[in-house]
């Protein structure tokens, strides 16, 4: 009899456990951002924008460089204020590269505040079509393998990514039936210099 309750208590403990049983469920949202168009619309834009900067970097760096060529050669000839005047142009041309590299690519930098501007539209769709996924679906965890999370393994069937990028795709051709005047996303934030 004592043997009996062991084994219903452990039955009944085993029967509790996998009814409470989380269902988990894997989401590549790095793939969904890079399959929405607009989304490779914007970062197109701001990877002309970057492009732009850096050939600014490049002819600022041209110019420094070719000023600080000429005084080392005159340096000789110079005397006094001139000295000291040509020097503190080249010091100043080199003090405002290093400013605007780190004005515009520094960890602060204006190009990380654009990559913010241009990713936070589209995240927020994709955790409300994460959250709806979730509700349809009946899931307690969802993991996002693209942001440091090693899945070593993974099954196709707890994948959910193609579902979720479906609904992120039926919710934009929906949006896109009823106002064919408004555009797409609104890059009002994301202003470049």
């Amino acid at each position: 009899m004592k043997n009996f309750k062991i084994l219903f208590t452990s039955l009944a403990l085993l029967l509790f456990g996998f009814s409470n049983a989380q269902k988990i469920g894997v989401v590549d949202t790095n793939y969904i951002l890079n399959m929405m168009p607009q989304y490779k619309e914007a970062e197109a834009r701001l990877n002309s924008q970057i492009d732009t900067w850096e050939q600014e970097l490049q002819s600022m760096q041209a110019e420094y460089d070719k000023k600080k060529s000429a005084f080392e050669n005159e340096k000789v000839l110079l005397i006094g204020d001139q000295l000291k005047l040509r020097e503190k142009e080249v010091a100043d041309l080199d003090k405002n590269i290093k400013t605007t590299t780190s004005l515009r690519f520094g960890k602060t930098g204006e190009i990380h505040q654009l990559r913010a501007n241009l990713v936070e539209p589209f995240q927020d769709q994709i955790f409300t079509a994460i959250r709806t996924m979730v509700q349809k679906n009946g899931l307690g965890i969802v993991l996002d393998k693209s942001n440091d999370i090693n899945v070593i393994s993974l099954e196709k069937r707890y994948d959910y990514t193609d579902k979720v990028l479906d609904i992120l795709l039926k919710g934009t051709t929906d949006k896109e039936k009823k106002s064919s005047k408004k555009s797409k996303i609104s890059f009002s934030e994301l202003t470049f210099a």
